[in-house]
């Protein structure tokens, strides 16, 4: 009962607490996600070496790659749970429940199986040399042997939002952040590990936290429980989850694809230090994507309720406030990387010539940050009211359509300040994009709550 009453507010609580209480928890989530992934390449940067900082940069594509697939399933998934919960058909939201969890086994055990029989010359590809290819692929062997695990922690989480708790998801979020800032340091530096330590602490505390989010959706007195019956993987479900996860999926894929591109572009015009210093800047703007994502988390399961139910109103101020949340977010993740750049680097390595080549490339990277929350916050609705089209459009327009030409152009001119420039650049026209998109749809939703 207490699940169904929360699963009912997100059409009836005015939807500026209720954006609050749904992104409050998601947010707090998502800054320990971005800290989590901090600390390890902190503890890494300042116990391994700036090397090791280099190799595992190299490992983003390859986390992207598989944050695709997640996504794919994660959000596709939830997505159509809040859409079914919309339309109060319990049945079918618990099915969806059921076709997550075995995609995912099939999915998370068939890449890590994939990825690790090419695993060098996959890393090659990414721009790995003879130098950084022991530290990337030490880090890649032991994520890809538990990535089936960070597959079910990610999608069940992600149902969780969907399903009314936020609070659990924010809680199992936390939980891995703090299992992982106990045991990295414990796995580098007394056990003597290494970066192999920093990925057995990633994995074991999202496996720990997977068992107690197996356990909620265990109780058969939710609204939403695993239960015999729905694990049989069904056309409809599997085809509904693909399309609208298809978006997260492309922008995942999209910023595999962009990240192989600037890598071997700075391995190319300024060496591994340079992916080193991009590996850094990155771990900067990933604390404010992460809060933005958040955001959008808190958005998600409201709008695709109040679309289910044809509540336009309620859809469209929805938007607004998440909007300006977005905005502030990564006005302030602007602000930081101008003036603290060099604090903010020193954080992870001594070594003073990666740090200065991290400081020109968060300042560079980061400067059309002001308008990047609102093109994230609007491509992220669009795929939540199910318009996977529209949502993958915008994700493509600022990670592939405008960014790899660019990449492509730039370096050779202006060498490793082209490939820098490059990303800045790229978002403002993707932002201006998604802006005329954006207020095309708003005219067509009014005039639906005016009828």
């Amino acid at each position: 009962m207490e699940n169904n009453k929360a699963t009912l507010e997100l059409g009836t609580k005015p939807v500026g607490p209720l954006l609050m209480q749904y992104a409050l928890p998601a947010i707090i989530a998502m800054t320990a996600s971005s800290l989590y992934n901090m600390v390890d390449s902190i503890f890494i940067g300042q116990g391994v070496g700036a090397m090791a900082i280099s190799g595992l940069a190299l490992t983003f594509p390859f986390m992207n790659l598989a944050a695709a697939f997640g996504a794919a399933v994660g959000v596709g998934a939830s997505t159509c749970i809040s859409v079914r919960l919309g339309q109060k058909d319990y049945e079918a939201a618990e099915h969806v429940l059921g076709n997550t969890v075995t995609l995912n086994l099939i999915i998370g055990i068939s890449f890590s199986v994939i990825s690790l029989l090419f695993l060098n010359p996959i890393l090659y590809f990414f721009g790995a040399s003879e130098q950084t290819l022991p530290y990337a692929r030490d880090y890649m062997e032991v994520i890809l042997a538990g990535n089936v695990f960070s597959h079910m922690y990610f999608a069940m989480n992600a149902v969780l939002r969907a399903a009314g708790k936020p609070r659990q998801a924010m809680y199992a979020t936390m939980f891995t952040v703090v299992m992982n800032t106990i045991l990295a340091p414990i796995f580098i530096y007394p056990l003597n590990l290494g970066i192999r330590g920093a990925a057995y602490a990633t994995i074991i505390a999202q496996m720990m936290a997977l068992v107690w989010q197996m356990r909620l959706f265990s109780n058969k007195d939710e609204l939403l429980h695993l239960k015999r019956g729905i694990y049989r993987l069904q056309g409809r479900i599997v085809k509904a989850i693909i399309a609208i996860g298809m978006s997260p999926f492309a922008m995942n894929v999209c910023a595999c694809v962009v990240v192989i591109f600037i890598n071997n572009g700075l391995q190319k015009y300024g060496g591994d230090l340079a992916v080193g210093a991009y590996g850094i800047a990155n771990k900067v703007c990933f604390i404010f994507v992460m809060i933005t994502m958040g955001i959008n988390q808190g958005l998600q399961p409201i709008a695709g309720y109040n679309y289910g139910a044809q509540l336009m109103d309620r859809l469209m101020k929805v938007v607004k406030y998440a909007i300006i949340a977005g905005t502030v977010v990564t006005t302030a993740g602007f602000a930081i990387a101008e003036l603290l750049p060099g604090p903010c680097a020193r954080l992870f390595t001594t070594d003073p010539t990666l740090i200065a080549l991290s400081v020109e490339g968060l300042r560079i990277e980061m400067l059309a940050f002001p308008i990047v929350g609102y093109q994230m916050v609007v491509t992220s609705f669009f795929q939540s009211i199910g318009k996977a089209k529209v949502s993958m459009f915008l994700s493509l327009s600022r990670q592939l359509i405008f960014l790899l030409p660019l990449l492509a152009v730039l370096p050779p001119i202006y060498g490793v300040d082209g490939v820098w420039w490059a990303m800045p650049i790229s978002d403002t026209v993707a932002a201006v994009v998604t802006f005329f998109m954006m207020m095309s749809y708003m005219r067509k939703f009014k005039k639906m709550t005016i009828k």
